[in-house]
């Protein structure tokens, strides 16, 4: 059930319009052509014009080299022994000199096209980049997915680039010639001619229909792709809640739905391209019968010639093969304008919020009066739910407001709206009395600092993170921001210092320590306005201590607006407001409306003491203050449990640097990285295709058959050229209609293979790429954590890798792997023919031909060197883009957008580089083929006329075997053009199976291991010693020893980055031991089966990850198999969230948006609860699972939790000790090592004890 909504909710994407008119128009949207290429700038423009040049130059010499040819057959023709050879001589050196002028027509031809459609393809992934970055929240709310963004620049660009780059080129090339051929055959006999274009009409219509029918179907394609790299991007964003949960299978069938679905336009795909060939083929071919046929006659009676006849017919051949020839070309503007639609809708859309509106004002500075007056506000994704109706609040310059009331009462929209992320429906924002939409949107946002609940982080080093804040800042800058936020003395014992890397969203750092570089971040801004969102609800008592003097200290001669739940943070506030509902109800200094007992101030303190009975001695002089974090701190025991995200359960204080991550790729002894390419990767993907080895063969057979046809031709009309001149009237009329004839029946055969071979190589072509994502995407959800860990693994590289490697894979082995059978059998059936006509000529001939395919090698070899490189930077470029778009709030608020294109642009020049290198090469290949076509040709007729002269042949002979070894030469020259193909593909399929090779250290797919019929639930670590693979210089545990009874709470305290949230990772087994042991029921944890195990634990962490998909579907991943309404709900009751779920207008139904970003913070939490709820385990793992909440939620919510626990084992990982004080064991760990362990009332006992001096500081945090 849950997987059906998934797939449903996940469709979104920028087709979803309101009516279903638009959502047509965008599903089969296209651009002009000529839009494709509004982008070029002066340099790309003479590249185009020059390629151009080049394509009409090397188009044209197919057809001077017709006239050249008629030449030779009269040469020929009319000539005796003893004349021939001077006479065919004068025409050999046309040949050499039409050779000569080739080559660097062809070589401009490729290598400008190339490059320039690199170029611009370049600089479409950047604007696409950069719009998007510039867009307003509504868009990423309602239009797209990060996921989406990453199959945009990477599918989209490499379709559009496709379109614009080397296809054009081949396009122009084969229209010169196409174009050409016909005025060159109606010039030589225009009557002839104009009968041979009755069979154009079918053709043009054949051809519409096909375009028509190719474009609807590779935008569903595209369609399905960028879904499924939403899928993918989701998956290994949140890797740890996915294993945690066992969520594997669900993410591999939703991603395998949408591959089927892409397979399946692939087979349409196919079958369309080959029907739109074969019908041309025939089309062409019935063509040529019908020029000998009639043409037969006319030299009888219209006074033509057989060489007029000859050069017609070799003219409209080659006008109609480049017809042909071009299909591939309209297909890849089809798709590359489809594409471009979908690119050029975002890259055009005028967001609401406008980044660049030049009517906006900047003023020398500002004070940082803030006023939101008579606001009406409802989110975009929600709009019929409205948040603010006729909301008023004032905040003077230099004032602290704290903002608190329940979870989703509207406290983080006031800071939304103060921040532009969106504009209120009516009312006003001001700042300084000006409404905000008068000043410039980046000057506005420079000058205000946020804070967020969960602070996101950049996949860099830690000083890259703070620089954000300040760009140009010196190393003393971002230190002093570092020790304000007290986390100069963490980042210091860090290996790498400031240079270490955080991981994708932080993962490397505990919460506490991601928190702190987030308040640097904001320190060295410097703003005049402060935002924070329960900005220290991550930190330790320690640290929240001194971070709140820090921030104390920063606020002064701020406007600083604090939300928070807990009340202690804010008693010190110039003014609270009281939020509910949307509704300001109450404001005032604390002391004030504390006086008031029925006040909704004071109900909220007494709530959060009431469920503290324990720690009232702890709260001495605070109305409200412990109080309220003890229960926070109990809820926080549960939040660990659901969301795991990477970011709790990751490495805490060590963390992986640059170098150290470098070390650790996640490869191990298991990894046979090395044998693949030792292996030769094409020989293995045509192993996995072995399903379809039916299809392949039949395939290869259609395209064999399909090849022998042209040899077949070329001998017609060899054997036809000696009957317009050898034979007697009636003969010469009979003879021409049986070749007629045998033309009709040649197209008709080759209009059958041709759509045979490509339906079926679609088919395995598609089969392959099908099986090859799925395997890859099952290979990639199975590695274990410490993969994850290492930077070329993230989210973003690894959507980019299955999207392109994919696509190139499947290149090689539809269109080329056919062209590549079809040219194989076109060349060996003509050296066939030709060796049966005068096998002394064809050896000449085919002492040439090795020279194509030795030009062929040596552009693979050149090209190879260069791609590894590019493929890399390209997955470093993908994961700039998906980390910008996950973190756009981030981006936005710190006006990071132009750093993140800088980043971007720069990654991306390898990719730019690389597609020069290829145009050359490229360019050199083909211009060298031609040179050796029409060389081959000036030999091989200088060879047959001396065979001639000498006796030894005749004109019949020396015809079939040069027309059977030419049309087989041309085939052979396509294959030169595979070449930058086949070093793709081969790079590609050498990177698939780089992850397929790689076995997991920790396979929860493995059956392997035992099950328990009865689960008590006792744990215990026994002897641990554990560092993080990517950290191997950094030491979490060394003999860490601790046992958790069955049905016990055990609470683990410290300061942030002391080892808590590891223990949680390794009960969990995301790492593996160095030395140690941990039992389960006395049981080796390593020796169960890993999904079972994972079953018997619930975990909720800190930062709850849900996924962009409704909330019903999000509770329903706690459990496998079939989940009813009544279950889904109880769960939601008894985490307090059902209240909120239905007064949504969409109820269950409502979309979360990406990573939750639709649902306050404690509404989050509290689905990330009823889904660890709905899982039922036998062991609760709580890491801060309550600090989102407020006062309210946080008591139901524990209470719901507390009954949780009864008979479970439950860890409980916290920094609020009230929360804690029920536990029946609490550890105190420091630097990985247990320094304390009792109850409550034992360790306060214990004067001058860790626990006791943790327990001092929470007074005097407030």
């Amino acid at each position: 059930m849950g997987e059906t909504i998934t797939a449903t909710a996940v469709k979104g994407g920028y087709q979803e319009k309101e009516n279903g008119t638009e959502k047509k128009l965008a599903k089969v949207g296209k651009v002009p052509l000529h839009d494709l290429f509004k982008n070029a700038d002066a340099m790309d423009v003479v590249l185009m014009l020059v390629g151009t040049v080049g394509a009409i130059a090397a188009g044209m010499s197919q057809v001077v080299m017709t006239i050249v040819f008629g030449r030779m057959v009269d040469a020929f023709g009319g000539a005796t022994p003893s004349t021939v050879l001077p006479r065919v001589n004068r025409v050999v050196l046309e040949f050499v000199y039409l050779g000569i002028g080739t080559l660097p027509a062809c070589f401009l031809q490729i290598s400008c096209w190339t490059v320039t459609g690199e170029r611009q393809a370049n600089r479409i992934r950047s604007l696409y980049l950069e719009s998007v970055l510039t867009q307003d929240m509504e868009f990423f709310d309602t239009e797209t997915k990060g996921g989406q963004v990453v199959s945009g620049i990477c599918a989209d660009t490499i379709v559009i680039q496709e379109a614009m780059g080397e296809k054009v080129g081949k396009f122009l090339h084969l229209f010169t010639t196409f174009l050409g051929g016909f005025v060159v055959a109606f010039i030589k006999g225009w009557l002839l001619t104009l009968v041979m274009l009755s069979t154009i009409p079918p053709i043009i219509f054949a051809a519409g229909i096909v375009s028509k029918m190719m474009s609807k179907v590779s935008s569903e394609g595209l369609e399905s792709y960028s879904d499924a790299g939403d899928i993918v991007e989701q998956t290994i964003g949140s890797i740890k809640t996915v294993a945690s949960f066992n969520g594997e299978k669900k993410a591999m069938t939703l991603y395998n739905n949408y591959i089927k679905k892409a397979y399946k336009g692939t087979v349409k795909e196919g079958t369309i391209q080959g029907f739109g060939m074969g019908f041309l083929t025939f089309a062409t071919f019935s063509g040529i019968g019908l020029i000998l046929w009639y043409g037969s006659k006319l030299t009888l009676s219209g006074g033509y010639s057989g060489a007029d006849i000859m050069s017609i017919l070799f003219c409209v051949m080659i006008a109609a093969r480049s017809l042909g020839d071009a299909t591939p070309c309209i297909a890849a503007f089809e798709e590359g304008r489809v594409a471009a639609y979908r690119l050029f809708t975002t890259i055009n859309r005028k967001p609401k919020i406008d980044y660049d509106d030049t009517t906006s004002v900047v003023l020398e500075d500002i004070k940082g009066d803030i006023e939101l007056r008579d606001v009406f506000f409802s989110y975009p994704s929600r709009p019929e739910q409205l948040i603010f109706a006729g909301f008023s609040m004032h905040v003077s310059t230099g004032t602290t407001m704290a903002i608190v009331g329940e979870s989703g009462s509207g406290k983080s929209t006031v800071i939304n709206l103060v921040e532009r992320f969106y504009d209120p429906r009516a009312g006003e924002v001001l700042i300084d009395g000006m409404n905000i939409k008068s000043f410039k949107l980046d000057w506005i946002r420079g000058k205000i600092g946020l804070v967020n609940q969960e602070p996101m982080l950049f996949m860099t080093s830690i000083k890259e993170n703070i620089t954000y804040g300040k760009e140009d800042a010196t190393l003393e800058e971002i230190k002093r921001a570092a020790e304000l936020a007290n986390a100069a003395r963490f980042i210091e014992n860090l290996p790498n210092g400031y240079d270490t890397a955080v991981g994708e969203h932080g993962a490397q750092l505990s919460g506490g320590q991601k928190q702190r570089i987030a308040v640097a971040r904001a320190i060295l801004k410097d703003p005049k306005i402060l935002l924070l969102d329960e900005a220290t609800s991550a930190l330790d008592s320690e640290s929240e201590r001194v971070l709140q003097e820090a921030l104390n200290k920063i606020m002064v001669g701020r406007t600083t607006v604090i939300v928070a739940h807990r009340l202690s943070t804010v008693r010190n506030a110039h003014c609270i407001s009281v939020v509910s509902e949307g509704k300001l109800i109450e404001q005032g200094h604390h002391d004030k409306l504390v006086k008031d007992p029925s006040g909704a101030y004071s109900q909220l303190i007494r709530l959060q003491e009431a469920h503290q009975d324990t720690g009232d001695h702890l709260d001495a002089g605070l109305p409200g203050s412990l109080s309220k974090r003890s229960q926070s701190l109990k809820r926080s025991t549960s939040r660990s449990a659901a969301g795991t995200s990477h970011h709790s359960l990751s490495p805490p204080d060590s963390l992986h640097g640059p170098t150290g991550l470098q070390d650790y790729d996640g490869a191990d002894s298991d990894n046979t990285n090395g044998k693949v390419s030792k292996k030769g990767p094409m020989g293995r993907l045509i192993s996995l295709n072995k399903p379809e080895m039916a299809f392949l063969i039949f395939g290869s057979l259609a395209a064999a058959i399909d090849g022998t046809v042209y040899p077949m031709i070329g001998y017609v009309m060899a054997t036809s050229a000696k009957t317009f001149y050898e034979l007697p009237a009636d003969k010469r009329q009979k003879d021409s209609t049986f070749w007629g004839l045998l033309c009709v029946g040649l197209g008709a055969m080759s209009m059958i293979s041709k759509l045979a071979n490509s339906f079926l190589f679609a088919i395995a072509g598609g089969k392959l790429i099908e099986r090859i994502r799925v395997l890859t995407f099952q290979n990639i959800v199975y590695q274990e954590a410490a993969w994850f860990d290492h930077p070329a693994n993230n989210s973003g590289a690894l959507g980019g890798r299955l999207c392109v490697d994919a696509l190139n894979v499947r290149r090689l082995v539809g269109g080329n792997l056919a062209l590549m059978v079809q040219c194989t059998s076109t060349l060996l059936c003509g050296i066939v023919i030709a060796m049966s006509a005068d096998w002394k000529l064809s050896l000449v001939i085919l002492i040439v031909i090795p020279l194509i395919g030795l030009e062929g090698y040596a552009q693979v070899k050149f090209l190879q060197g260069f791609s590894q490189d590019t493929k890399t930077m390209y997955e470093e470029a993908s994961q700039v883009a998906t980390e910008a778009v996950s973190n756009i709030r981030t981006v936005s608020s710190f006006c990071a957008e132009k750093r993140v294109m800088t980043k971007y642009i720069k990654k991306c020049r390898a990719s730019k580089n690389q597609g020069i290198r290829t145009g050359i090469v490229g360019g050199l290949g083909f211009g060298f083929s031609y040179m050796v076509l029409y060389s081959t040709c000036a030999l091989c007729y200088y060879v047959g006329a001396k065979f001639v002269s000498q006796g030894n042949s005749n004109f019949g002979n020396v015809y079939k075997a040069f027309f059977a070894l030419a049309v087989a030469m041309i085939g052979a020259t396509q294959t030169s053009t595979m070449a930058s193909c086949s070093t793709k593909a081969n790079d590609s399929a050498t990177s698939i199976f780089t992850i397929l090779d790689r076995k997991s250290q920790i396979d929860s797919s493995s059956i392997e291991g035992s099950t328990m019929d009865l689960v008590k639930g006792d744990i215990d670590f026994m002897h641990i010693s554990f560092k993080y693979p990517s950290r191997p210089d950094v030491q979490i545990f060394s003999d860490f020893t601790l046992s958790i009874p069955s049905g016990k709470t055990v609470a683990l305290v410290g300061e942030s980055g002391s080892g808590k949230s590891t223990a949680i990772a390794l009960l969990e087994r995301f790492y593996d031991l160095e030395s140690g042991v941990i039992l389960f029921d006395g049981v080796d944890i390593k020796t169960l089966k890993l999904s079972w195990l994972r079953d018997q634990m619930g975990l909720v962490s800190q930062e709850p990850l849900l996924f962009n998909d409704t909330i019903h579907a999000n509770i329903a991943y706690g459990k496998h198999g079939e989940i009813t309404e009544d279950e889904i709900v109880v769960a939601a009751k008894a985490a307090n969230a059902h209240e909120f779920i239905s007064s949504m207008p969409q109820g269950y139904n409502t979309n979360v948006g990406d990573r939750g970003t639709q649902l306050s913070g404690g509404q989050k939490q509290r689905i990330a609860i009823a889904r660890a709820i709905l899982k039922d385990p036998r062991v609760l793992l709580l890491d801060e699972a309550t600090s989102a909440l407020d006062a309210e939620s946080e008591c139901i919510v524990q209470d719901a939790l507390d009954r949780m626990m009864v008979g479970r084992t439950t860890v409980i990982v916290a920094h609020r000790l009230s929360t804690i004080q029920g536990a029946d064991i609490i550890a105190v760990l420091k630097d990985g090592t247990i320094v304390e362990k009792g109850r409550h009332e034992t360790l306060m006992g214990i004067a001058g004890g860790a626990y006791a001096s943790l327990v001092e500081l929470r007074p005097s945090a407030t």
